[in-house]
């Protein structure tokens, strides 16, 4: 797989965690990048934080806003997502997404991002 998460573990409740995306083959400063979360019984992955290159802008979902962070870091290529404050809600398995593709409607969804990481592993539990 071209992309390589790694920070994932068990955590209490109101604990933090950062997740680090990184990759061999790829230069992510030329890509989108997502972070997407498969929660346990859950058949799809949700969007987290995306960075679209399109609107150099970020995005996160309602839940997350405010507790998660994503942040790019070129000179290592490398992206984490800084996650405070964790709630037992934000356990599932976390993703890391990147997509080379020019699309002027990108979303945080996972069809629009081809390059996907083999997930690692979130669990909040007091």
């Amino acid at each position: 797989l071209p992309l390589v998460e790694s920070g994932g573990g068990s955590v209490q409740p109101g604990q933090s965690l950062k997740l680090s995306c990184t990759s061999r083959e790829f230069r992510l400063d030329y890509y989108a990048i997502g972070w997407f979360r498969q929660a346990p019984g859950k058949e799809r992955r949700e969007g987290v934080s995306c960075f679209s290159k399109e609107h150099l802008s970020t995005d996160y979902s309602d839940g997350v806003k405010g507790r998660f962070t994503l942040v790019r870091d070129d000179a290592n290529n490398s992206v984490y997502l800084e996650m405070n404050s964790l709630e037992p809600e934000d356990t599932g398995v976390y993703y890391c997404a990147a997509d080379i593709m020019w699309r002027p409607s990108r979303s945080c969804v996972p069809w629009d991002y081809g390059s996907w990481g083999q997930g690692i592993q979130v669990t909040v539990s007091s």
